[in-house]
């Protein structure tokens, strides 16, 4: 037998249908072209990180980490300069004690807003955690509890800004425009570095003294360039995500302007400790070495990502981005328009895990959200949304979010497996995959 035909054979012992394997091979194989491209962006990414580890002198000593206050932590401090070198920026805060994403950027907004500011968004609601930090929902410690009131403008129903709107909420209270590049829990477009880019300039325009801030989450190296590089002044996002490469256990990163990282810093920390406090723990060859593969994981992720469009596109559904349109974040939409194709896709995603495959995911009342959500995440880090995951709310449209894999070959094979679960849940007829 030849190699393609014991994979086949063992895809088969793994739970994919002969139609189910053959129906997702003719799609892998129109792609090609498409992931040649994927490689050549992963391949500029990865010898920029490479140059940023080379000219801050990375050194074994950056890899020991420190403990008690973190005085004159090397690695620590290191890597921030090679966090801020990668975006472009003035500085970077890179720490195990920002816990999350909407951690940090909790972080990036109540260090550097104050009572009476206004927090605007151009790009309509944020993700739905970001409600409760800005007071939307009601919660305590919320932006809303210490005066900060919040505008938002729709895009349009194209996807495309309202301008003529964000002109006209723009004002002499404007203090932080967040601009989220990813689309949450919405079946928008996603944001690329050149729209983001162009938005930023037109806001400037109106008020050029305003703090723009860019939630950069599941978008890090799938372009050649980042938020810092068009003028973003604060780019923030999780290391259990993209730049994480799979290997960072916790931690969160606030790179941009000097002044607006040190604001984040004394509030992360404290009043006149700020940066000089925060030890590593050890935890710092994991950061390090899961930074220098990220654009490698990064590139695994999005072929996973485009193979999905395109699978799922060709059997009718709605998918955002579709088949064919440019990537600037990892992040697939397919909507079922039912809750049980949600509940089947993660379920399938689930049983491709190498941890907990055996687990079967149920739609829940996960906190910060308003709606039950379902979530597959068999990951060697929980909650990692860089290795195979997928996860949506239980509530119109019935949209399910995959992300993830470390590797496309997994990505390919956690695919393959959603669309099984559909198939034997009666979702997908069979005779659909030979259209």
């Amino acid at each position: 037998m030849t190699a393609t035909e014991h994979t086949k054979e063992l895809y088969s012992a793994m739970g994919i249908s002969p139609e189910v394997y053959d129906y997702g091979n003719v799609i892998a194989g129109q792609l090609r072209e498409r992931f040649q491209q994927i490689d050549d962006i992963a391949e500029y990414n990865q010898l920029k990180v490479l140059h940023a580890m080379q000219k801050n002198q990375v050194s074994e000593a950056c890899l020991l980490g420190t403990t008690g206050y973190g005085y004159n932590d090397l690695g620590r401090d290191t890597l921030e300069a090679v966090y801020a070198d990668i975006f472009h920026t003035e500085d970077a805060l890179v720490r195990p004690q920002i816990t999350c994403g909407t951690h940090a950027l909790a972080l990036a907004l109540m260090s550097n807003l104050r009572p009476g500011d206004e927090l605007f968004s151009p790009v309509g609601k944020p993700y739905d955690t970001l409600e409760e930090v800005i007071g939307i929902r009601p919660s305590r410690g919320s932006l809303a509890e210490y005066g900060v009131t919040y505008r938002q403008t729709d895009l349009l129903e194209d996807g495309s800004f309202d301008y003529e709107g964000i002109r006209k909420s723009v004002n002499e209270k404007t203090r932080l425009v967040t601009i989220q590049r990813s689309k949450g829990y919405q079946t928008r477009p996603t944001l690329s570095v050149e729209r983001i880019g162009e938005l930023i300039r037109f806001i400037k325009e109106i008020k050029p003294d305003v703090i723009c801030m860019v939630d950069n989450c599941y978008g890090e190296f799938v372009e050649e360039r980042e938020p810092g590089d068009v003028g973003a002044d604060l780019v923030v996002g999780s290391l259990i995500k993209n730049p994480g490469g799979g290997l960072a256990p916790i931690g969160g990163y606030i790179a941009g302007k000097k002044e607006c990282v040190e604001n984040a810093a004394f509030r992360l920390t404290s009043p006149g400790l700020g940066k000089e406090v925060g030890a590593s723990l050890g935890i710092l060859k994991d950061f390090y070495q899961g930074l220098f593969l990220a654009p490698v994981v990064t590139a695994g992720a999005l072929k996973g990502a485009v193979f999905a469009a395109n699978l799922y596109e060709k059997l009718g559904y709605a998918v955002v981005p579709n088949g064919s349109e440019s990537r600037h974040d990892i992040i697939q939409a397919v909507t079922f328009g039912q809750p049980e194709g949600v509940i089947a896709f993660c379920r399938g995603i689930q049983a491709a895990a190498p941890v907990d495959s055996h687990v079967t995911p149920e739609p829940w009342d996960m906190p910060g959200y308003d709606a039950k959500v379902i979530m597959a995440a068999g990951a060697f880090v929980s909650g990692s949304s860089i290795e195979l995951s997928a996860d949506g709310p239980i509530k119109p449209p019935y949209a399910v979010y995959f992300q993830g894999g470390l590797t496309w070959q997994h990505a390919r094979f956690g695919i393959l497996k959603s669309l099984q679960s559909l198939v034997d849940a009666g979702l997908v007829e069979r005779n659909a995959l030979n259209a």
